[in-house]
């Protein structure tokens, strides 16, 4: 399958940003995920709610929240845009926030589920025989959780990958800088006579997702012959 340059542009900035997204979200996915399984506190049940809010959220609001938050002229992204120069909206590093923000509920799910899954007089037995207590994390919680850790991971990479209403409203649709796989596509579908440039995107998309749930899955086996070993 032969790509053009804005084709492959578009795939190998797609996985830029999922791999960037995936990346900075994980610790505070496990961070979270251990808050809501270990701690009790009040309004538990709502910072379960705000952290799961985009899964139910169209993409669009998010990247509209995302866009009055962080843009140049946002509440924060005015700060960090007069003060350092930095802005989020309309660059790639805006578009790897957006799919964090899309994917990250999945990703603390999968964490949240296999902590549930961790017996806690485990954590424990360690601390009676004189571990501390990030020792234990890191020694017993941490390893134990490792498929679910896994799988929250490539899910969200998976998610991050065909992420774009949030993107689009809030980075646009840029060439080289934040047009992604599916805002490639969009563009496409768009322009007339390149149907044939759309279904080879298309193709990948499907291929690209399929790898990354067929590596999930293989990885969370692993993981739990791992554990059991």
């Amino acid at each position: 399958m032969i790509l053009s340059d804005p084709e492959w542009q578009a795939v190998m900035l797609s996985l830029k940003v999922s791999s960037i997204a995936v990346l900075f979200s994980l610790p505070f996915g496990i961070f979270i995920a251990w808050i809501l399984v270990r701690c009790r506190f009040p309004g538990k049940s709502l910072l379960d709610s705000i952290i799961h809010l985009p899964l139910v959220l169209p993409p669009v609001v998010v990247g509209y929240l995302l866009l009055i938050g962080l843009g140049r002229r946002g509440l924060i992204g005015q700060y960090l845009y007069d003060w350092f120069g930095f802005s989020f909206a309309f660059s790639w590093r805006g578009a790897a926030l957006a799919s964090a923000v899309i994917a990250f509920p999945l990703m603390v799910r999968a964490i949240r589920l296999a902590l549930e899954a961790v017996d806690p007089r485990l954590e424990q037995a360690a601390r009676t025989l004189g571990a501390g207590r990030w020792r234990v994390f890191f020694t017993v919680t941490l390893p134990l959780t490792l498929p679910g850790i896994i799988v929250g991971t490539v899910l969200a990479f998976a998610r991050s990958l065909g992420e774009f209403g949030a993107t689009i409203t809030f980075v646009s649709n840029i060439p080289d800088e934040t047009r992604t796989l599916p805002l490639a596509m969009f563009t496409l579908i768009e322009t007339p006579g390149a149907e044939g440039a759309a279904a080879r995107l298309c193709v990948i998309a499907i291929v690209l997702a399929l790898l990354s749930l067929l590596i999930s899955e293989w990885l969370a086996r692993w993981g739990r012959k791992r554990m059991g070993a």
